[in-house]
């Protein structure tokens, strides 16, 4: 059995894990990356469904932490598109030379704290043994599909593909017969490339989405080089913002009850056409103020009215919860997609789907035929693939039993008991309410730094106090409660996984939450017992 031995094992090659992995070697910490794909990228490298593009802009979704990297690198367009991103990340892998530190087609199956020697004994499907000082979970907080609980899958004469398991190779679905379950962020992106190809495309909608335009467009050189002149204020810029992004076009210090109904159509408009999240910084208050938020959902339900042709789908297609309190969707043609005669739109509330059959699927109301299914059905976010590894800490205390009742911790970094254990965009950070990409060099460094500074004064382990995890909890329930965030179903609160407790994870408000973080490190890393 082979065992190894290194000051720091990272878990998971996507952004966070390669930017950590660099850090690290910057640092002179040994480390290793293990990660179950083939290749480098994380999320970018299973979603590759037809249409998967990133919904942040090119020039913010990519590292700062390289002035080169930054001039070099060219996007061809407004929003990445899975492949341009993917070549990017390997571009970095390449170019820094990653790769031999990271063990590929590798999955982790087990992780234990060993309280005698203060490491983490780590296992691995290939009958490996590792040990390390430190244990980082840079495992993503969109990765574990989520498989929805329809019985007769087994028994499809035709393939079945989850849009975050696609196949690298792609799938041609000219002249087939196709269902697609689910109107998620993957659904909306993936219905209407999907919709192009097939001879029939039946839609299966449990929730109508909020979707805004994202205006995709080729980069704008000129705004490119205005950028590039100035990357570094153009991020600093950008992290100043509560999703630390869109500096370009900042939100509206105003409300929307603010301004007479002429001008706030204006703005809505003006920000409609811009596309994308600029949309939601029309006014300061959509996400807080349910009048204000009732303004801009009409708005959309008007724009939904105006492009679906038929008034009966129209209707189906629009929410009537509050906008913004699902994850935002960005979108290239959605809502135009069901004006095609070869799409049909099925409400599976109204008719539930009942099983999967060998010729396709049924509902309680009809039998549907396919060639082929696809389940955009999303993810288990968040906490998904980290409950997936065993992972125990002290005590033999698994991760699975401290979160019971939902996931607890510090900053969304570290959890009481399961000492020298960091979690990267962690359940109680910002994470999937910012630019991940600034959510991740924000968290990547502040772990780095952590592991210097214990290096540099001898210290053997760092571990957060249940007293601030539990002050934690309660801030960030606090912040959430603010919002209209909680107001209806939504995977931030894990309502799409049966069985899973019911906890808002993310972190409202980026610039606070790094405040904080410094100020835990200043205050000679408040809140943690170092030893």
């Amino acid at each position: 059995m082979k065992s190894e031995k290194f000051d720091v094992i990272i878990v998971g090659a996507g952004v966070s894990g390669l930017y950590m992995l660099y850090r690290l070697r910057e640092l002179g910490i040994s480390a290793r990356v293990i990660e179950m794909a083939s290749d480098v990228g994380g999320t970018w490298y299973w979603n590759r469904y037809p249409g998967a593009r990133c919904d942040t802009n090119t020039l913010e979704y990519s590292y700062s932490f390289d002035e080169e990297l930054q001039q070099e690198w060219e996007w061809p367009e407004r929003y990445p598109s899975q492949p341009e991103i993917l070549a990017y990340l390997k571009h970095v892998a390449d170019r820094f030379d990653l790769r031999p530190d990271i063990s590929f087609n590798t999955r982790v199956d087990a992780a234990t704290f060993d309280e005698a020697s203060s490491h983490w004994r780590v296992s691995t499907d290939d009958g490996a043994e590792l040990a390390a000082r430190f244990l980082i979970m840079a495992t993503g907080c969109l990765s574990e599909p989520n498989l929805p609980p329809i019985g007769g899958m087994d028994s499809f004469r035709g393939p079945i593909y989850h849009t975050a398991r696609f196949p690298h190779e792609g799938v041609d679905f000219r002249g087939k017969r196709v269902g697609v379950i689910g109107t998620g962020s993957s659904g909306v992106q993936a219905i209407p490339v999907i919709a192009e190809q097939a001879a029939q495309l039946t839609v299966f909608q449990r929730s109508p989405q909020w979707s805004i335009p994202a205006q995709n467009r080729p980069a704008d050189p000129e705004l490119v080089a205005e950028i590039k002149a100035d990357y570094a204020g153009f991020r600093a810029r950008n992290r100043l913002q509560p999703g630390a992004q869109m500096s370009h076009m900042l939100p509206n210090d105003i409300s929307a009850k603010a301004v007479a109904e002429e001008e706030r159509q204006r703005i809505f408009e003006e920000r409609w056409q811009e596309g994308g999240f600029a949309f939601y910084g029309s006014f300061n208050d959509i996400t807080v103020d349910l009048e204000s938020n009732a303004m801009a959902a009409e708005f959309v339900r008007a724009k939904i009215r105006q492009i679906v042709k038929d008034p009966a789908v129209a209707e189906a297609l629009i929410p009537e919860y509050t906008i913004h309190c699902k994850r935002p969707v960005m979108d290239s043609g959605y809502f135009e997609t069901y004006n095609r005669s070869n799409v049909l739109l099925v409400d599976i509330n109204a008719a539930p789907i009942e099983a999967i059959t060998p010729a396709g699927l049924r509902t309680r109301e009809a039998d549907y035929d396919f060639d082929i299914i696809v389940l955009a059905t999303g993810f288990d976010a968040m906490t998904g693939a980290l409950l997936k590894i065993d992972i125990r800490g002290r005590g033999g205390l698994t991760l699975r039993e401290k979160w019971a009742d939902g996931p607890v911790n510090y900053l969304g970094l570290q959890v009481p008991g399961f000492p020298n254990l960091f979690t990267i965009t962690g359940p109680g950070s910002p994470s999937v309410l910012t630019n991940m990409m600034v959510a991740i060099e924000q968290h990547v460094e502040w772990v780095a730094d952590c592991i210097s500074y214990l290096e540099e004064h001898g210290q053997a382990s760092i571990e957060a106090t249940e007293e601030a995890q539990e002050a934690w909890v309660a801030h960030v329930n606090e912040v959430a409660d603010q919002t209209l965030w909680t107001a209806c179903h939504n995977w931030y609160q894990g309502d799409n996984i049966p069985g899973k407790p019911r906890v808002f994870m993310p972190l409202p408000g980026f610039p606070p939450y790094v405040e904080k973080c410094d100020a835990v490190v200043a205050n000679g890393y408040e809140g943690f017992v170092l030893s």
